[in-house]
């Protein structure tokens, strides 16, 4: 079932072990297939092609080989979803302040629909009065009385104030209304079955307070739930096991616990889930709850709760034995299954599984111009930080050369509160190709390792998270894999801000330090988030700073720019001019700091990109000169 590239691996038989590596734009480029969704009936497939730079939407025809294409340019399309056979909802996103709305600039989502039938594509969330048209999250699609029903959460105005509501998009005739309006906090929705709400969560971000209210049989609706919680406050989960059931989850001591809650018998009882890691495995649209997705170490979980799709999953993992296999769509009976696989010798591919002819097909791979002899190997690792905590990663190691005294680039995820995998990974591929080791650290506060892991990581940003990193290096160093006089380190967001603080708080590691995106004057960027009203993010990064607010004293000492006359070694700025995650401004600080203290510091803007680098063009350019800073200031040879 696997979708072998037959000439590529005869190829790869005869091949000189020293073969000469893919372009660096094979790897930096936008994969050539970003999504894949198949629609209910199981006989359209939405794709988001890439020619690296330019996008598409290709819809395939399985039954009639007919395709339909529609250019997106450079658009930045974030999501595909189907609402029946014949209409294809197009999420896009676009960078910008709101005209005549005091709100900050942001990413705002748009959602458009692909008419099949009619060939027609057109932007939906217009005409519906005191509202804007951008959406949140993602759209919810039900079948009432033979109708396909598509409601999204938007933005209506009650005294010249934006509240989160919801909306009922017409397909027919492309018109938009208001059919729920938000109370003052309402901050999330859950739609039953029938369309119509079964809950909503309101969460005052100033006093913490957290409300979750049901539809009472009246029509009206009452308090189900309150807490106080600054952070970490419950949340809506999405439709139970049936239509008329919803889910929360809740952080109780060191698991996240999953209830259902009956709207026929709106009550708190016994969990569903006692510690959910992982995610929620739905029914296409925001439908029912199928299961559970969980990486558990290395290894991809997956607890389907019908036993016919348990069975499933079972005999596509048997016929991809030795692959990552991840399900990303399936069909309303569930029995055509689309699936990522992630061999260890080959870059990731789609694949369509068909239940009923025991077939797969490959759709295509995400990076075409990549053989396998492109693809290096990856190796979990473990290690011991300095005191004593356990520490896990990934070391991917250059092809056609033995594992000894290697350059090595240490590359910090974001988040913090995220984590790596063992799955392909385009940065470290790219890097592994140029002839680097190349480490990604799952270092304390990263999430997928329990609470008590996440939690090691409070108030350790710059301090232990950071170590953990070098501790990574002298582990390698010992073993002999790595030079430890050739080490460099480099990675975006929060792992721009880990490669500026190991240039300043652990200079003697590394011999140079790219940061993409990085924070770099906490103090200020703190200012800027609570400025533009996201206390809850506020609270989210002083945690991990170990901070009480922006103005504590504490931050000066974990800030990059408030240090740069301790810089030893060069350092590449690498900024989108459009993040509103993390804003240009942090950059260009460390970059006047480093400057004035006369450093050897470059200063790379990126044209209209954004803070996940979601431009082809503007990737390759990041990707090609952090690869060219590196050779320059840690040759690989």
């Amino acid at each position: 079932m696997k979708p072998f590239r037959l000439a590529v691996l005869a190829a790869a038989l005869t091949a000189a072990p020293h073969a000469i590596a893919a372009p660096l734009e094979a790897y930096g480029k936008l994969p050539n297939i970003e999504q894949v969704a198949i629609s209910p009936d199981g006989q359209k497939l939405g794709v988001i092609w890439s020619d690296g730079v330019q996008r598409r939407i290709v819809v395939r025809n399985m039954a009639t080989r007919k395709l339909d294409q529609l250019g997106a340019g450079d658009v930045k399309v974030r999501s595909l979803d189907w609402a029946g056979p014949d209409h294809l909802l197009i999420t896009t996103s676009t960078t910008s302040y709101i005209s005549g709305v005091e709100a900050p600039r942001g990413e705002y989502a748009q959602l458009l629909d692909y008419d099949l039938a009619q060939g027609k594509v057109r932007p939906l969330m217009r005409g519906a009065d005191e509202s804007l048209n951008i959406i949140i999250g993602t759209p919810m699609v039900r079948e009432i009385k033979g109708k396909t029903v598509v409601i999204v959460e938007g933005v209506s105005f009650v005294d010249n104030k934006g509240v989160d509501s919801l909306f009922q998009l017409d397909l027919k005739s492309g018109s938009s209304k208001i059919y729920r309006t938000g109370f003052k906090y309402t901050k999330d929705w859950v739609v039953g079955g029938d369309g119509e709400p079964l809950a909503e969560a309101e969460y005052n971000q100033e006093t913490g307070a957290w409300t979750l209210r049901n539809r009472l049989a009246s029509g009206g609706w009452g308090p189900l739930m309150t807490r106080t919680a600054p952070l970490d406050h419950p949340n809506l989960q999405g439709l139970g096991r049936t239509p008329d059931s919803f889910l929360i989850s809740e952080r109780v001591k060191d698991a996240l616990v999953l209830h259902e809650v009956s709207a026929s018998n709106p009550t708190v009882g016994e969990p569903l889930r006692q510690d959910l890691t992982g995610s929620l495995i739905q029914a296409a649209g925001g439908g029912v709850l199928l299961g559970f997705a969980d990486l558990v170490g290395d290894e991809d979980v997956y607890t389907l709760l019908a036993p016919a799709d348990a069975e499933a999953w079972r005999k596509i993992r048997r016929a991809y034995k030795g692959s990552r296999v991840q399900l990303v769509s399936w069909s309303a009976d569930r029995s055509r299954i689309v699936v990522r696989v992630d061999p260890p010798d080959d870059g990731p591919s789609y694949a369509l599984v068909d239940l009923k002819t025991g077939r797969a097909d490959s759709i295509g791979f995400l990076y075409d111009d990549l053989k396998p002899q492109d693809v290096s190997p990856v190796r979990p690792i473990r290690y011991k930080a300095a005191d004593g905590l356990e520490i896990t990663g990934y070391l991917t190691l250059p092809n056609g050369r033995p594992d000894r005294k290697l350059p090595l680039v240490v590359l910090p995820h974001g988040g913090p509160a995220v984590r790596d995998d063992p799955g392909f990974d385009w940065w470290s591929q790219a890097l592994a190709s140029r002839g680097y080791a190349v480490l990604r650290v799952n270092f304390r506060g990263s999430a997928g390792f329990g609470r008590p892991f996440m939690e090691a990581g409070y108030g350790q940003w710059g301090r232990k998270m950071q170590s953990d990193l070098s501790d990574g290096v002298r582990f390698l160093a010992a073993e002999g894999t790595i030079d430890p006089a050739r080490v460099c380190i480099a990675g975006a967001s929060y792992g721009g801000y880990a490669a500026l603080a190991g240039a300043v708080l652990d200079p003697k590691v590394y011999r140079c330090a790219v940061s993409v995106s990085g924070p770099a004057d906490l103090p200020a960027m703190l200012a800027t988030l609570k400025g533009s009203g996201r206390l809850e993010a506020t609270r989210y990064w002083t945690r991990f700073m170990g901070a009480e607010d922006s103005k504590d004293p504490v931050l000066k000492d974990i800030s990059p720019a408030a240090h740069a006359d301790q810089v030893r070694i060069p350092i590449l700025l690498i900024h989108g001019k459009d993040d509103t995650v993390v804003p240009l401004a942090q950059s260009l600080a460390m970059e006047r700091a480093l400057r004035a203290a006369g450093k050897d510091v470059q200063m790379i803007t990126l044209a209209g990109e954004d803070h996940w680098l979601s431009r082809g063009e503007t990737r390759q350019q990041m990707l090609t000169s952090l690869v060219a800073f590196l050779e320059k200031n840690n040759p690989p040879n």
